[in-house]
């Protein structure tokens, strides 16, 4: 008698139901819409208050951001962040400047998952993918014009 293996493959897993949009947008008594720069308000605030970021966006948007503060003396929650709503989903980008010493990919993850729990949350939108763009690492011993302290004390 000879017996017949089969190569071990692995279980494929149950795949995850698809995700639907929160259907309160919709309903017998109205529509509500939210806008992209809603969800960018929040994502921009997710992304800030995770520990080890230092700054949003890259070179430009920051150069920009600086001169719309020094004439309107309010920040721009949204520099740095794109965001894209289609039929109740949402995809993010986000450009990130990092402390010194952090693991970005850990910080990339955190930033990740506050940024779609906050959307999500407050908004009931379904948050598809959320892309981290780390621009610069911020240094601590150089003040935001590049200059060591160091040296200025000097």
């Amino acid at each position: 008698m000879t017996s017949s293996t089969t190569p071990d493959t692995p279980t494929p897993k149950d795949p995850t139901p698809p995700r639907e949009p929160n259907l309160n947008l919709v309903t017998e008594y109205g529509t509500t819409i939210i806008e992209d720069t809603v969800v960018g308000k929040i994502a921009g605030l997710a992304a800030r208050e995770v520990s080890g970021v230092y700054n949003l966006g890259g070179g430009a948007a920051r150069m920009v951001g600086a001169i719309r503060e020094s004439l309107t003396a309010s920040s721009n929650v949204q520099q740095g962040v794109t965001v894209e709503v289609v039929e109740g989903h949402v995809s993010v980008g986000v450009a990130i400047i990092a402390e010194y010493g952090v693991a970005i990919h850990e910080l990339a993850q955190a930033i990740r998952q506050n940024i779609m729990t906050a959307i999500t949350r407050m908004t009931g939108l379904i948050v598809d993918k959320v892309d981290v763009t780390v621009h610069d690492v911020h240094l601590p011993n150089l003040d935001d014009n590049g200059e060591d302290y160091k040296q200025v004390e000097q």
